[in-house]
């Protein structure tokens, strides 16, 4: 049995997503069935389908500070800033050299690049004298963490986790385990993403036959429909306030929800195709860690992105584990929001914490045609169901066959 100072709470959440800037707000679409999913115009690209996001970059920083960061920064703040609001936490009189600051991310760097590679050609006639002297700690990888120390004063550790599109699930188990290795007190972990800043990121998913499109930008990505054509690239991010169980009672914390268990492996298999063996066993390893049965999920999120192989190969993984799990549903986001890459696993698990408390299970976006291969027992299709939810499984897998399941249980 656990004490207190063993187990691991969720006191404060912050995130903007392409459904809005706030838990409520992102809620509010999910259960509803509203997509916010738009067309925008991309350099080199033309009009694609795109999860935007729209908060104010100036409401926890500077115009100064904004100018010399970057928007992986700017959105790292705004999230971790808002979280910290949200947990009521009086960091004034916090220890700031046990704080953590731990950020999954996809990638870093390419839009900042790619912006002064594209002026530096069509502006300055190639003359590097032009060159920002910002680029280096713009593009940094631990960029997006470290600018939220620079803006909140923080001493302890900070650093990114380069983790493709598990990078969400993998900042929240590493702000986890920091905690319990007691290098810190108080951790601020999740995911963010600005992959829609940069084009090269839609150029190669286009390539690969797997970018997402329609004339109708909400039905551009659809997560196991027959007529699924691939991704619908997304910006957003999700940052947790994570505390001991044992400081949050102190302060007579709110708490959204224990994590109780966690697992990472990797396929070792192919650089982009999945391996549903190796999703089941990182699935099966986090349920072991908990210390629960299959039977005992009320939720499993499926990282579900709306590419053929993808969407079949973790279908046959999720209804190969739960497929005599009676009151386990399945339901997926990013039909809703897009892929938001190194912020999807934290935003997703976001989506659902409301469950614990409104009794509500939010659907995936309405799947017209079913593929056969996508079949799964208690799939939430087009409209949310009413269900009292205790337990959350949360999947992210990523390029490079990286997988990542998070466990959150209902606190009580």
């Amino acid at each position: 049995m656990k004490n207190d100072s063993q187990r691991i709470v969720i006191t404060g959440i912050g995130l903007t997503s392409p459904l809005g800037n706030n838990l409520a707000e992102l809620r509010e679409g999910l259960l509803n069935g509203r997509s916010g999913i738009v067309h925008t115009e991309i350099r080199h690209m033309g009009v694609v389908a795109a999860g935007l996001c729209r908060f104010d970059e100036t409401k926890h920083q500077s115009k100064k500070m904004r100018k010399r960061g970057t928007r992986a920064g700017a959105i790292s703040v705004y999230c971790t800033k808002e979280a910290l609001i949200d947990s009521g936490i009086d960091f004034d009189s916090t220890d700031r050299a046990r704080v953590g600051v731990y950020l999954g991310i996809t990638e870093h760097g390419n839009v900042e690049t790619e912006n002064e590679i594209h002026d530096l050609y069509n502006t300055h006639n190639k003359d590097v004298s032009f060159w920002s002297h910002h680029h280096n700690p713009r593009t940094v990888a631990n960029n997006p963490a470290g600018e939220v120390t620079l803006n909140l004063g923080i001493t302890g550790p900070h650093y990114t986790i380069g983790a493709a599109c598990a990078a969400g699930n993998l900042g929240i188990i590493q702000g986890v385990q920091q905690l319990l290795l007691d290098e810190v007190d108080l951790a601020f972990a999740g995911g963010i993403s600005e992959s829609t800043e940069t084009f090269g990121i839609f150029a190669a998913f286009k390539a690969q036959g797997a970018l997402g499109h329609h004339e109708d930008p909400t039905l551009a990505t659809r997560p196991m429909d027959v007529d699924r054509n691939g991704i619908v690239v997304s910006e957003g991010g999700a940052v947790y306030v994570l505390e001991r169980l044992s400081d949050a009672k102190k302060r007579n914390a709110k708490i959204y929800g224990e994590i109780i268990g966690y697992h990472s492996n990797s396929d070792a298999s192919d650089f982009v195709l999945p391996n549903t063996e190796r999703q089941i066993e990182c699935m099966k390893y986090a349920m072991k860690k908990a210390g629960i049965e299959p039977s005992e999920i009320d939720i499993v999120n499926m990282h579900a992105t709306g590419t053929n192989q993808g969407d079949i190969q973790e279908c046959q993984a999720v209804a190969g584990l739960f497929k005599d799990c009676k009151t386990t549903y399945v339901n997926a986001t990013k039909g809703f929001i897009g892929h938001a890459m190194g912020a999807a696993g934290a935003l997703e698990l976001a989506g659902n914490i409301p469950s614990f408390t409104d009794g509500y299970i939010h659907p995936c976006k309405k799947i017209e045609k079913l593929d056969p291969d996508c079949a799964i027992p208690n799939l939430v299709n087009g409209e949310k169901i009413a269900h009292d939810v205790k337990i959350i499984l949360n999947n992210s897998f990523g390029m490079l066959g990286i997988n990542s399941t998070l466990i959150l249980k209902k606190y009580s």
